[in-house]
């Protein structure tokens, strides 16, 4: 606040007691209520600021339960407010109060305005840590907004789609629809923009079952990011755990941005489409010590929701303990982080319909004691609570550390990212595989990762891409990383690709490099959409997008990221392969199981319900498995009868299938097998486009796959 206003503040509106519950504004014609926690201050401030940059401070006199709580009489919806706070400055303590620093609600349902590079958005004096900054941040920081509407949901639901019905579709709000040339242009980026039937419609043509949004939890850019004249464009950096970005609001900012998400969550659900949510509560946008003052920091530095250093061997006191790589570490064991988590996830199902959860370096927020534990606080909140626990929870099983990676360990009913799956599938694609006992595994569910703990087949999220790295396109496409455009001298991003340019590296008009590229995209699309568990695709995979070798595109807020709805460079040969493979997947069971293959005859002198085939027509032997030369298998999936019984516990039946992988430099011949179940196939997905749909086979025959090509066959 401004010296003047500071001093002599003015008239002041009466402030009532109010009440210590629910946190954050909660509005009502009378008055609106103010709760925030800050156990630790000396003094709480809620400021009411109006357009022409004034600002009412009114003290919030009552202290309950560690929290500072008054009512202001006659603010409307859509007034922006912020807290200031006063307390000790002892940063090595973990004590930061900055009565300067205007802060954002903790609590706060929509929030206003960004972050702009300032040297008063720190609490300290920039380059001296331990003296504090008495600079008014208010101009430079986003501001809470009071919220209240009366959406009509009519009737909506959660959709509550069994895992192994689900296809997830992994998608950036802006990026969705920002070059969309069907979605009306003032829509285009927004929340409105993707509840257009051009967006539900393709979706659900395509096959997807739910979409799982990048984080849409209100964030800012980190100042290093500014500095490089560069805005963060994932969105993993939140200050907001109530509110939706604002930014993705075609409709302003005030409240409206709330309003038009629950819009969009229920077009989706009108749509069939399930809502998951990808949440960063493992840090916050304040970052390391010297990060700026926006929210928790202000009001209790080491309280609030952070974790500082103890261990000896760490430099300073006031150096947060860090694995997450983003500077801090939220301490989901402190009580009062652990409610302000639960309320948040409780608060996006219940009051925003959303069906669940994509928790981003999950491990960092198991610790106990700086170590992984999974009977941690949260995960036992979690399970326990009677609306969380039946939503979709997703976890992102490792964190920043090498300990934090856990994957193949959550606890049920939690499912997991697969990095396995991911490495493992682009080996083979890339003829870099240890052998096909690795991708067979992932083809057949994971279960040396998923069926010792009593898990299912669909507790793994399988992916091939995801928004962090390489897209379809560039994995064949590119050898090395190309992420100069971010400002980092391409330091930054993984250089652990596992992908291969077929011998040039970058786009080329070849035709021979072009085709075989495609080929291999077809041939990891349609992999993970008929392998066992839940498939997981990167928008635009499915039509080629590329980032034009950037894989590590968090700041690039640009047709760098956006997707490229033009026909004219769109592989829509890859498109036609992936919405035929989640066809098969969602007409047939076989290829979507709940339990776990057992290799043996689902009935007395009926087929195993999964056989592993040599090209020779044989079951393949052990010596087969750890085969370097080998890199062609088939996978006979039987559907007569299915492991799974039906709604009221009758015998379900389908199709048989035969799957043929050719991963080798060189076409293959291979012999389908002679038996008493299976007598003739058809081919119903091809990447060989010698062998099209259509293509019948007699038990006994031979066929000759192409080199680098997916054949499947149903019998008929």
């Amino acid at each position: 606040m401004s010296p003047r206003l500071w001093k002599h503040p003015g008239e002041r509106s009466p402030v009532w007691p109010g009440r210590h519950y629910p946190l954050g504004a909660t509005w009502s014609p009378e008055a609106t209520n103010f709760a925030v926690h800050a156990p630790r201050a000396s003094g709480a401030w809620v400021c009411v600021l109006d357009d022409e940059g004034g600002e009412r401070r009114h003290p919030l006199t009552e202290h309950t339960l560690g929290i500072w709580h008054g009512a202001v009489p006659g603010l409307a919806p859509g007034t922006r407010y912020g807290y200031r706070v006063d307390g000790p400055w002892d940063p090595g303590s973990g004590l930061r109060f900055n009565v300067d620093k205007l802060l954002v609600d903790p609590f706060a349902r929509a929030v206003s305005g960004d972050l702009t590079l300032d040297p008063a958005i720190f609490g300290h004096v920039p380059g001296r840590p331990t003296e504090r900054s008495t600079t008014d941040s208010a101009p430079h920081v986003p501001h809470s907004v009071v919220h209240h509407d009366d959406f009509d949901w009519g009737g909506d639901a959660p959709l509550r789609r069994r895992w192994r019905d689900t296809v997830i579709y992994e998608l950036h709000v802006k990026g969705m629809t920002a070059l969309h040339d069907r979605v009306p242009e003032e829509l285009r980026g927004s929340y409105a923009g993707l509840a257009t039937p051009a967006v539900t419609d393709y979706l659900r043509d395509l096959g997807v079952t739910a979409v799982e949004l990048l984080p849409v939890h209100q964030f800012v850019s980190e100042p290093g990011v500014l500095e490089r004249g560069l805005r963060n464009y994932w969105g993993y950096n939140t200050l907001g755990y109530f509110a939706p970005h604002n930014a993705y609001a075609a409709g302003g900012d005030r409240g409206e941005q709330v309003t038009e998400f629950k819009a969009m969550v229920k077009a989706f659900h009108d749509a069939g489409l399930e809502v998951i949510l990808d949440v960063v509560y493992n840090h916050t946008a304040e970052g390391g010590p010297l990060g700026p003052t926006l929210s928790f920091r202000g009001l209790d530095d080491s309280v609030y929701c952070r974790v500082p250093a103890t261990d000896a061997d760490l430099p300073a006191p006031d150096t947060y303990w860090d694995v997450t790589g983003c500077g801090n570490t939220v301490d989901a064991g402190h009580p009062f982080a652990l409610r302000l988590i639960l309320d948040s996830l409780r608060y996006w199902v219940t009051e925003m319909h959303v069906d669940g959860f994509r928790f981003d370096l999950m491990s960092a927020l198991t610790r106990v004691d700086h170590e992984v534990d999974m009977d941690c606080h949260l995960l036992i909140a979690i399970g326990q609570d009677p609306v969380l626990r039946h939503v979709k929870l997703i976890a992102e099983p490792w964190d920043a550390s090498m300990e934090g990676y856990r994957v193949g360990q959550f606890p049920p009913p939690w499912v997991e990212w697969n990095d396995r799956y991911r490495d493992e599938l682009r080996d083979f694609w890339r003829n870099h595989s240890p052998g096909l006992h690795a991708v067979a595994t992932r083809l057949a569910g994971s279960s040396d990762l998923y069926a010792d703990d009593g898990r299912s087949p669909y507790n793994s999220v399988n992916f091939v891409t995801a928004h962090d790295g390489f897209t379809v396109r560039d994995l064949v496409t590119y050898a090395h990383k190309h992420n100069e455009d971010n400002g980092e001298d391409n330091r930054d991003g993984t250089d652990n690709n596992r992908s291969w340019n077929h011998g040039v590296e970058g786009e080329t008009d070849d035709p021979g490099v072009l085709a075989v590229r495609r080929r291999q995209a077809a041939n990891m699309m349609a992999t993970l959409c008929l392998s066992n568990g839940v498939p997981m695709i990167t928008a635009g995979d499915e039509r080629g997008r590329t980032q034009r070798g950037n894989n590590n595109a968090y700041c690039q807020d640009n047709e760098t990221s956006w997707i490229d709805w033009r026909p004219d460079d769109a592989w829509l040969d890859v498109y036609e392969i992936t919405k035929c493979a989640l066809r098969l997947r969602r007409e047939h069971p076989a290829l979507r199981q709940r339990h776990w293959f057992e290799g043996r005859p689902t009935m007395v002198g009926g087929p195993k319900d999964l056989a592993w085939l040599h090209p020779s027509g044989r079951e393949m032997t052990g010596a087969d498995w750890h085969d370097p030369e080998l890199q062609t298998v088939g996978m006979f999936l039987s559907g007569k009868p299915l492991r799974a019984p039906g709604p009221h516990g009758e015998q379900q039946q389908d199709a048989s299938f035969m799957m043929w992988f050719n991963a080798g430099a060189a076409p293959q011949q291979v012999q389908l097998p002679e038996n008493d179940w299976v007598q003739r196939g058809e081919v119903v997905l091809s990447t060989d486009d010698r062998l099209p749909v259509g293509t019948t086979v007699s038990a006994g025959e031979c066929l000759e796959i192409r080199r680098r090509s997916v054949v499947v066959l149903r019998e008929v």
